[in-house]
């Protein structure tokens, strides 16, 4: 029962900070909401008993990428409060979204798809892949060209943000 209490308060922590990085104006305030998003989603691994995916989140994810995010901000020396409002289309396109999700998650609830299953068949579930070899093996062998593809767009991203933010002198009679 206790662990449906800590269930509902990281979800509503992920989620209301996932909702504060969408509207928050400030860039950093924004970037640090992600990071607590981040770390909520970490906490439900935990309590799914996925101890490793639940470090990987708060290493790569919170730890690198939040910290990434944080220097890109800063290297473009990107004010807080520069953002524009949001357009109506944009509202009402949010807004239809919203009420597709809710839609769907009632249509999912009326023909009983988020029943939890019952106490005696929780305990004949195997996990599958939860040694940290299957992870390796499974990330270096059937999932390795989408980590390479990865590692070469944050490569790239990175190279971007230097070249954009580098400040060129001596530039300004050519404009």
């Amino acid at each position: 029962m206790s662990s449906d209490i800590f269930f509902y308060l990281f979800a509503a922590l992920t989620a209301g900070s996932a909702l504060a990085v969408v509207l928050t104006k400030n860039t950093v305030a924004s970037a640090l909401s992600l990071l607590v998003s981040l770390v909520g989603v970490a906490a439900l691994f935990v309590l799914l008993d996925a101890f490793l995916l639940a470090a990987l989140m708060v290493f790569v994810y919170a730890g690198a990428v939040v910290a990434l995010f944080l220097f890109i901000v800063m290297l473009l020396d990107s004010h807080g409060g520069d953002r524009k409002p949001f357009k109506k289309t944009t509202l009402v396109a949010g807004s239809f979204a919203f009420v597709l999700l809710v839609l769907g998650l009632a249509t999912l609830a009326q023909k009983g798809g988020l029943k939890t299953p019952a106490a005696d068949t929780t305990a004949t579930l195997v996990p599958v892949g939860a040694s940290l070899r299957a992870y390796g093996e499974q990330l270096f062998t059937t999932y390795l060209l989408p980590v390479q593809i990865v590692g070469f767009l944050l490569l790239i991203a990175m190279l971007g943000v230097i070249v954009l933010s580098k400040k060129f002198e001596g530039l300004e009679d050519v404009k």
